[in-house]
């Protein structure tokens, strides 16, 4: 079986539940987990779909599994057609969601909201650096692609919300904080939890069933055009702010903020914004490929504002 359900506990056809749950796993994982946080969200006359897709197929590519995904979900929004649908993803199970709801606008009414839990929604840093020229190597291609854009667009319709661990002060050891936050969402950070962890921890539990109440649990992200800027960047990736104690200034602006750069010692390009209190209000990176991009693109800034230094 691919899919595991909770089924409601009445056998009449014709029940109608509150609303469907969809739990999907990510890379490197079986529904487990998964099955183990939608018991922590529903009781038993609520259905539950949690598809299982393959601990080793989600090392490969992740077309397969959206494919397998949809089938899944196609067959199971048929059998509840007016039913509300709740999303909650994991990791790479986020993803593939935004993916669905993208080519799927027909189910967006029909959902009441998304949940993505530690999905690197801007593109995974670990996937960019072992396919930094996009030759497409396997899971770490798809990973490493910006869904930001996508996401945004599916956020205008549907309350979503975003919960990222936070155990180095920047990240849940595995994904940014920067690279899962979306415009118009909701924001929650979890200090002290691993990725892996995210899957059925109780915080997390607490934190959906609060969203769920009034979708305003957890901070509005907003994001400066500053910061639409860079990340618009031919290649730019979401980064940890880690480095930023290394780099240097190299424009000031009015409001006190200021842009720094840092290369590290396999010649990567690092950018940050900071705020006039210290604060990294964004970290980013690009590959080589990519280098003399950001190079013309902060030259080009640097131009309207106060430079101090070249950018690299």
């Amino acid at each position: 079986m691919s899919t595991e359900s909770i089924r409601p506990t009445q056998s009449d056809p014709h029940l109608n539940p509150d609303f469907l749950l969809f739990a999907q796993h990510g890379w490197h994982d079986t529904n487990k987990a998964m099955t183990a946080l939608a018991r922590q969200l529903v009781g038993a006359n609520i259905p539950v779909v949690a598809p299982r897709l393959g601990l080793v197929q989600t090392w490969l590519r992740i077309e397969p599994l959206i494919q397998k995904l949809e089938a899944i979900a196609h067959q199971a929004i048929a059998h509840y057609p007016h039913t509300p649908l709740r999303i909650v993803g994991h990791s790479m199970g986020g993803l593939m969601w935004l993916e669905l709801l993208h080519r799927h606008p027909e189910w967006q009414a029909q959902v009441h909201s998304l949940v993505l839990v530690g999905s690197p929604v801007g593109g995974a840093d670990l996937g960019r650096l072992i396919d930094p020229f996009s030759f497409g190597i396997g899971i770490a291609a798809d990973l490493g692609k910006n869904r930001r854009a996508m996401a945004e667009a599916i956020a205008q319709s549907i309350p979503i919300l975003v919960i990222a661990g936070d155990v180095d002060d920047g990240s849940d050891g595995t994904v940014p904080l920067t690279c899962t936050q979306v415009a118009h969402a909701q924001f929650v950070k979890l200090t002290g939890i691993r990725h892996a962890s995210l899957k059925a921890h109780p915080r997390v539990a607490a934190t959906i069933l609060d969203f769920w109440q009034d979708f305003q649990t957890g901070e509005s992200i907003l994001v400066n055009d500053l910061i639409q800027h860079l990340r618009a960047i031919p290649g730019m990736t979401d980064g940890h702010p880690r480095g930023i104690k290394r780099s240097r200034v190299v424009a000031q602006f009015p409001n006190g903020s200021s842009l720094r750069t840092w290369r590290n010692s396999v010649g990567i390009n690092h950018v940050f914004l900071e705020s006039a209190t210290g604060q990294c209000l964004y970290a980013g990176f690009v590959g080589w490929p990519h280098a003399d991009d950001l190079r013309r693109e902060l030259e080009a800034l640097c131009q309207t504002v106060q430079p101090t230094e070249q950018p690299f």
